[in-house]
């Protein structure tokens, strides 16, 4: 058969394309697929040959696409994921049916794993796979979808926000005992737990304070890269946390964290189920989807 037969340009064409239009970067897009920059410029040239329109805008810092590259892109994602499903389906043969969401680790333990167990009762038959890191998600591919604080840069995947959490002070109940009625400039000065995350969207210490209202210097504190470590070296006294109302919530309520204070921020951002548009869902996914949404209308506190 020809390779012509759908009228198609070679395929490394396509595919050196649609790495560099999603990193908008041909650096990157080399990286991704184990090539050089150059080898990336000259399949994307080649490409811009055959259809004889720029898919790219050059700058000096980098590429943006062309609406024509931009409409291409589009389409090639949502074909590349519908092959990309398929071929799971055919690898995992017996486990078609599965849901795989992502999130970090954070997430997972004090929110989304809860969830699924209420899930499973209901729906005990359906294999959900869980994948959890605390650096951003950018292969979306092994996923239906994954819980993200603001909105992704890609914008051909879905967004459905789910909530808007509250950020509070936290401490151990007698630290939070002995800093009752602290002013903001006073709490700026206590052992802060800084989280250094590798998603720039998480609001800081830095952001909170400046939110509020406080000019002054914060805290330098100590600095760890684990929302989860954040919070267990609050609750051994070492320090606050920045505390994520309705996630560490359970903590609350059992008495292993305590709010420090009435200083408290509505989040900047959304939490989201970023991933597949609904019509490329599974039903089984778009069953696990519903269950999370409606799960998190519930009471947040």
């Amino acid at each position: 058969m020809s390779r012509r037969h759908y009228n198609l340009p070679p395929l490394t064409t396509l595919s050196a394309f649609e790495a560099a239009a999603r990193h908008l970067s041909f650096k990157n897009a080399a990286q991704e697929l184990s090539v050089t920059p150059g080898a990336v410029s000259h399949q994307i040239k080649a490409l811009e040959g055959e259809l004889g329109v720029a898919l790219f805008q050059r700058k000096h810092r980098g590429v943006e696409l062309t609406r024509e590259g931009q409409d291409l892109f589009e389409t090639l994602v949502t074909s590349f994921r519908q092959i990309s499903r398929q071929l799971g389906k055919i690898r995992q043969t017996g486990e078609d049916d599965a849901v795989t969401v992502g999130s970090t680790t954070a997430v997972a333990a004090l929110w989304l794993s809860p969830v699924i167990i209420r899930f499973w009762r209901d729906y005990p038959d359906l294999n959900i796979h869980q994948i959890t890191q605390d650096r951003p998600f950018h292969d979306t591919r092994e996923f239906d979808f994954f819980i993200r604080y603001g909105r992704d840069g890609d914008t051909t995947l879905s967004h459905t926000a789910i909530y808007r959490d509250e950020l509070v002070p936290v401490a151990t109940p007698d630290l939070a005992a002995k800093l009752e009625g602290v002013s903001l400039d006073e709490l700026a000065g206590q052992r802060l737990i800084h989280l250094q995350s590798a998603s720039q969207s998480w609001t800081t210490w830095s952001d909170w304070f400046l939110e509020l209202g406080h000019r002054g210097d914060v805290s330098p504190g100590t600095r760890v890269t684990s929302y989860s470590v954040a919070l267990q070296i609050a609750r051994k006294g070492a320090g606050l946390a920045l505390g994520w109302r309705r996630l560490i919530q359970p903590m609350i309520d059992s008495g292993k964290l305590s709010i420090v204070g009435d200083f408290k921020l509505p989040a900047p951002n959304e939490f989201y189920l970023v991933g597949l548009p609904d019509e490329e869902l599974s039903e089984n996914a778009r069953r696990l989807k519903s269950w999370i949404l409606n799960d998190a209308k519930g009471p947040s506190v």
